[in-house]
């Protein structure tokens, strides 16, 4: 019998890989969403089941009471989000697996490379805080009861639709007429950029394993670049020379708090991985694709859905204003 495996969301950049990668290796693949607005079409051979997760009875009514073999959580953010997940299964799934976030660990991290056994504390994000007070209510639940929970750690994973870079876009566009980028930092942190393929060829692979419960494990690449290099492959696959202006991530938190999260509570620390743990139990976990290929996909894709070619004015006329700022303009 192929397992099963229920996808919460399954439409956004990670779960579609993990959906399609779960088709891939045979697994019996449901997928429970709310509609079809805005989301990307589910491959042939996937079950489709329509509900919404924060409302128990409507999860209840879409599902018939199905059990799965697996659950796996991409759209758990909060607490309680995670406590009505056990409620709806804990007592039938095989598995319960959450998707957490690297940015969960210690910012800045003490030691590299990051470990699972690194400890988990960012006090710049709320988005990083609420996924480890998920990760607590897990954690708490496996050592009462034994619930077979897994939690699983991203880190910047992305596909050809999504640039791993704030403001995305309307970067390219800049690189492309010449103007200057603002460059965090100068770009100087390393980071692991992982497509999302790569993450799901080794995701699908720990579902259904009793070894990874009440385990933690991040899935990244391999491969660990600074952001300017980041940068620097962007602007080579959309045909430009950038012109970088470094801004410290503390000056642009001041004008922007929600941007000043993300940098001071990821981006601006070096984040690196050791991926020994989840390859104890996939040894053949790899990262097929360097950045460089990826962003030729993204910029490649981007050129060619007119879409998707959205600039972000309020954030220009702000990069502007510090860019000017810092050039004494």
């Amino acid at each position: 019998m192929p397992l099963s495996v229920l996808y919460l969301g399954g439409t956004g950049v990670i779960s579609s890989a993990c959906v399609r990668a779960s088709l891939a290796i045979g697994h019996e693949v449901h997928v429970l969403r709310r509609g079809t607005a805005g989301s990307r079409a589910l491959p042939a051979g996937v079950i489709e089941h329509r509900g919404d997760v924060r409302d128990e009875e409507s999860v209840r009514r879409a599902l018939g009471g199905r059990a799965f073999d697996v659950v796996a959580d991409f759209i758990a953010f909060a607490p309680t989000h995670v406590t009505t997940a056990l409620d709806l299964f804990g007592a039938d799934a095989g598995q319960y697996v959450f998707i957490s976030s690297a940015s969960a660990y210690q910012k800045p991290a003490a030691i590299l490379p990051i470990r699972e056994s690194t400890p988990l504390r960012n006090p710049f994000f709320p988005y990083s805080r609420d996924k480890i007070a998920c990760e607590d209510v897990l954690v708490r639940e496996y050592r009462a009861s034994g619930a077979p929970v897994t939690i699983v750690r991203p880190s910047y994973t992305y596909d050809e639709t999504l640039f791993p870079m704030d403001s995305g876009w309307t970067v390219v566009e800049r690189m492309r007429e010449g103007r200057p980028i603002l460059l965090p930092d100068g770009g100087r942190p390393l980071c692991t950029l992982t497509h999302a393929d790569d993450f799901a060829a080794t995701f699908v692979r720990l579902l259904g394993d009793s070894r990874t419960h009440g385990e933690s494990f991040h899935i990244t690449g391999e491969e660990a670049i600074s952001w300017r290099q980041a940068f620097d492959a962007v602007a080579i696959a959309a045909g430009a020379v950038a012109d970088y202006v470094s801004v410290p991530s503390e000056e642009i938190a001041v004008v922007d708090g929600g941007w000043g999260e993300i940098l001071l509570g990821d981006r601006a620390h070096s984040s690196i991985f050791d991926n020994s743990k989840v390859r104890s139990l996939v040894p053949q976990h790899a990262a097929t694709v360097a950045f460089a290929e990826g962003a030729r996909r993204i910029v490649d894709w981007h050129d060619r859905t007119p879409s998707a070619q959205v600039r972000d004015i309020d954030r220009e006329r702000l990069m502007d204003e510090l860019i000017a700022r810092r050039l004494g303009g």
